[in-house]
């Protein structure tokens, strides 16, 4: 009986053994050191709701992005094909702008190879140095014959075959350093001037660099990215909105003191007016001309007419317009669909990696997510006429080497924290 006694105890522990969940162990420790008052918000993700998956990287999110990179270089083609026929490109062949495409994405990917390799541990450790690097870039831009003037703007460095943005890497590192500021300060979150007035602080260094390009599409994403990370760690929600009010009144007065930027708000409410649609407006009316005749089904890849001259920047800015023109309604709702697939998809990762008491990593992903899906929607917005014309990319798709180089990257980051979420609910280390 003694030894039928042992026998059973000994089966007892090593079934509990097998059955209890190999990450919940570490979740007293994740507590002590977040603490009651260091909460972040999931939106109703919990450990519990977790689930220990087969599979490394997600290769939905995976080929997503490829499928937006591919379709991102056909249109890119297409709409710049014919630029060689105006005089000002004139020295340009056809396929110049795909060349320099493709090149962009292999710099990218290599880029992005690298960067998931390399742990979060290490990317928190080196944030505020990155933030450091990025305002000095900014600093340097603004410096003549370093920073390159292109339609009244300076914003790029030229490193021979391309033009950096460091506007680009801004985002990037502001992304990285708010993060890292919140889990440092996740015991005093609740105190305005100790906890939010910092970080606000950095934030208007990096506006005043920017709007002195100027570039107030970049500030406005770096704000909503800063401003999405200190909500998302945990800052008390009237805070937030406290900050919110003054971003918004501060941008509304930088429009109302600026007589540029007042027309290009007078032209998109009205782009068919005389005064603008040879002017501010021009833009916005051939992209409604051009998504207009796309219809439902559009008119058939490569037969745009509007990238022949008319629409402005259809390689960059608008090459949504000629996404509408050439696939029609499909096509522009297709494009749509992906990133708002896309986008939650990576706030899953980020709430998952939080529920597994990796805040800054969770935060990280869920920054890349409000960076990436903000992007697309002021782009979508300023292609359809809902919102002003604004100068920023379609993620992942616009031609552009900065803007792909850093969006991969980014996404690698995003793959890597849901590569250690995994290692950790398999048991593993990350």
């Amino acid at each position: 009986m003694k030894l039928q006694a042992v026998i059973a105890g000994r089966f007892d522990k090593l079934r509990t053994g097998l059955t209890r969940n190999p990450w919940t162990a570490g979740q007293a420790r994740g507590d002590r050191l977040l603490g009651k008052s260091a909460s972040v918000r999931v939106a109703g993700y919990t450990r519990a709701s977790a689930s220990a998956p087969a599979g490394g990287l997600d290769e939905a999110l995976l080929w997503v992005t490829v499928a937006l990179l591919a379709f991102g270089l056909v249109m890119v083609y297409s709409a710049s094909v014919a630029m060689p026929d105006n005089p000002k490109f004139a020295r340009y062949t056809h396929a110049y702008f795909l060349v320099r495409h493709v090149v962009f994405l292999a710099i990218a990917f290599v880029a992005a190879l690298l960067a998931f390799q390399v742990p979060m541990a290490k990317w928190e450790r080196i944030a505020p140095w990155l933030f450091i690097a990025s305002l000095v870039l900014l600093v340097v831009v603004l410096v003549p014959r370093v920073g390159s003037m292109v339609n009244g703007a300076r914003r790029w460095i030229s490193i021979g075959f391309m033009g950096f943005q460091p506007s680009e890497l801004a985002k990037f590192a502001v992304l990285l350093y708010a993060a890292d500021y919140m889990v440092r300060k996740m015991d005093v979150k609740e105190r305005f001037f100790r906890a939010v007035l910092p970080m606000a602080a950095a934030v208007a260094v990096v506006g005043s660099l920017l709007l002195a390009e100027p570039d107030m599409g970049a500030f406005m994403v770096i704000a909503v990215i800063a401003m999405g990370i200190l909500f998302l760690g945990g800052v008390n929600a009237r805070m937030f909105f406290l900050i919110a009010t003054v971003i918004t009144i501060a941008f509304v007065l930088m429009i109302a003191l600026s007589d540029w930027r007042r027309e290009r708000i007078f032209a998109y409410l009205d782009p068919w007016n005389e005064q603008y649609a040879l002017g501010k407006g021009y833009q916005l009316s051939h992209s409604l001309i051009a998504i207009g005749r796309g219809e439902i089904f559009g008119v058939g890849l490569g037969g745009s007419v509007e990238k022949l001259h008319w629409l402005p920047e259809a390689h960059t800015d608008f090459l949504l317009a000629v996404i509408g023109e050439e696939f029609g309604l499909v096509g522009v709702v297709t494009v749509i669909v992906a990133f708002l697939w896309m986008t939650r998809r990576i706030m899953h990762i980020g709430r998952q990696a939080i529920a597994l008491d990796r805040v800054f990593a969770g935060l990280v992903a869920q920054g890349v997510g409000i960076w990436i899906g903000f992007q697309a929607f002021i782009n979508m917005g300023v292609n359809l006429g809902a919102l002003p014309t604004k100068g920023l990319t379609l993620p992942l798709m616009s031609y552009g080497g900065s803007a792909i180089l850093m969006n991969l990257i980014a996404i690698a980051v995003v793959l890597r924290v849901d590569y250690e979420n995994k290692v950790l609910m398999r048991g593993g280390r990350a």
